[in-house]
């Protein structure tokens, strides 16, 4: 049976019990933070696919958006947010590729601010509209390279990048905050780690996590 969503033109595959099938997967995967389950479950992710896709929005895999892009599988954003928020609230949070807009809008429910820098122009205009359509107003938007991060409004408690760069940017590792915490894939092709680097009072503290697949952090904007 289609469910019909009344309030985005009823495109099947919305229901809230295809919703809880994931955030129960998403458990079974060992996700814990409760609050971070709790935002995967009420923020539609159906909205940040293309209608074609919106049948499989529920289901835990990434799908792709248009310019070599894609929405990052749900159980990859809950873990990074996990990972982000696991020493406590955070103030002020870089994203570095908005892609869909699917990330940002679930961490801006997660804290306080977040500026978001995507190089592909199309795709931020997109999701600064699928923002705006869910009254998110606590995301500023930046249209640029992401290695370079945001360093005009530097520092940042936590930075989050959701694409695979080869190596560290080093622009990035200067603009964490003391204590801060920043989550990235590093690798290239099938090498590929998620790492968590905390800025420390003598350098960073690097952990490996587990293995990941994320299409490559690429250099300069594109109109």
């Amino acid at each position: 049976m289609r469910h019909r969503d009344n309030q985005h033109h009823g495109i099947g595959m919305t229901s809230q019990r295809t919703r809880e099938r994931l955030i129960q997967r998403l458990c079974d995967e060992g996700l814990a933070n409760a609050q971070v389950l709790e935002v995967l479950r009420r923020t539609p992710r159906h909205l940040f696919v293309d209608e074609a896709l919106a049948h499989r929005a529920y289901e835990d895999t990434a799908l792709p958006i248009g310019h070599n892009q894609t929405i990052s599988q749900p159980y990859m954003v809950a873990r990074m947010s996990e990972l982000l928020l696991a020493a406590g609230p955070l103030d002020k949070v870089m994203e570095i590729g908005t892609g869909s807009g699917y990330q940002t809008a679930v961490l801006a429910q997660l804290v306080e601010r977040v500026f978001s820098v995507e190089r592909i122009k199309v795709l931020q205009d997109r999701a600064k509209e699928r923002l705006q359509a869910l009254d998110q107003r606590n995301v500023v938007f930046r249209w640029g390279d992401g290695w370079e991060g945001w360093p005009a409004l530097a520092p940042y408690n936590g930075i989050i990048v959701t694409a695979v760069a080869t190596d560290v940017p080093q622009a990035l590792l200067d603009q964490l905050a003391p204590g801060g915490r920043l989550v990235i894939p590093v690798g290239s092709g099938d090498v590929q780690q998620l790492m968590l680097i905390v800025r420390e009072e003598q350098g960073f503290s690097r952990h490996i996590l587990e293995s990941v697949r994320f299409v490559p952090l690429l250099n300069g904007p594109l109109a």
